[in-house]
């Protein structure tokens, strides 16, 4: 089922209040999408697919048209997520940098989504206020959820890219939340964008929770994100939803998957397609049964799905749609 920003807002409610984590896939394309899809509903989960600026460009081909890959990301979505009732999910724009504002706004006045993130996190702190209210204006007005960030998170997910690190303070955290009514919190917090290890990163749960007690404190209870989480070890997700993480975001964790099966598979097959040194041209016929692209696509997808069950297994997210 896909689900509306209202519908959405109940499951973030849902999940900050029992303390489980829903997990957002980064997607670009069918193959990712419907393992993704999959792997929620055969854990009975609820989630989120997110498409980034990157992720819409390529979906609209070589012109790059943001509004074309957007309605082609959303519909794929749509139209796959109706044939599953134990789960549901909602599409979000990643990391919105301001220069995407006009393009924030034809998604939510169009229905393409149901949550955005306008990341406007490099501008100083008045303006990035000023900047997320305005996108708040909008979206609420359609029912959509807004996430905001303040501080940078290092490292390189599709165009957004940071050499630094700043982690987010509580007191910029509370009065960024109270002036811009965000409904989702993302927070600097030692995570990196790209491929890391978690042993090597330093999660700062103690900074997740003063902030969201702060929060809580001060009646602006909000679900923290986690964005740069492919990483991270099973624990570290744990720990962080007990702190008060709600939304805990993949990409790169799928890419690898994606990669890696592809990658296994030509090692295995490469003489579907590729003529063995030991063998004539005259005896030589490629194999169509072999290099067909679904006999290999298929094997990526069945490993995001796999991910995707291991994932909301960890984050307690399964059997716990609001559908169920």
């Amino acid at each position: 089922m896909f689900y509306s920003g209202e519908q959405l807002k109940k499951v973030f409610l849902k999940a900050k209040k029992e303390r489980f984590g829903i997990i957002a896939s980064n997607v670009v394309f069918d193959a990712q999408i419907r393992g993704i899809l999959q792997g929620y509903e055969a854990q009975k989960s609820d989630g989120l697919l997110q498409m980034s600026s990157g992720a819409v460009k390529y979906a609209a081909g070589t012109t790059k048209n943001m509004e074309t890959g957007a309605k082609v990301i959303s519909a794929l979505i749509k139209i796959l997520a109706a044939q599953y009732n134990n789960s549901g999910v909602g599409l979000h724009i990643d990391h919105a940098t301001p220069n995407y504002f006009d393009f924030v706004v034809y998604c939510i006045e169009n229905d393409l989504v149901s949550s955005v993130m306008i990341d406007a996190s490099k501008e100083d702190f008045a303006e990035n206020i000023r900047i997320s209210s305005e996108v708040v204006k909008v979206a609420h007005k359609y029912g959509v959820l807004v996430e905001g960030e303040i501080g940078y998170i290092k490292g390189t997910e599709d165009e957004i890219v940071s050499d630094d690190e700043l982690y987010t303070q509580p007191e910029e955290a509370l009065e960024y939340v109270k002036k811009t009514n965000v409904d989702l919190f993302a927070a600097s917090v030692g995570t990196n964008h790209g491929v890391t290890k978690g042993a090597k990163v330093k999660l700062r749960l103690d900074l997740i929770k003063e902030i969201d007690e702060l929060l809580i404190k001060n009646n602006l209870e909000r679900g923290i994100v986690l964005h740069g989480a492919s990483g991270l070890t099973a624990k570290q997700q744990t720990d962080a939803i007990k702190n008060g993480v709600v939304k805990i975001n993949k990409d790169t964790h799928y890419q690898m998957d994606f990669a890696r099966e592809v990658q296994a598979y030509w090692e295995k097959e490469k003489d579907s397609i590729k003529k063995p040194d030991n063998v004539s041209e005259d005896d030589y016929t490629p194999d169509k049964k072999r290099f067909d692209p679904r006999k290999w696509v298929i094997k990526s997808e069945l490993a995001i799905q796999q991910s995707v069950e291991e994932l909301v297994q960890i984050t307690g997210s399964a059997n716990n749609s609001i559908l169920l």
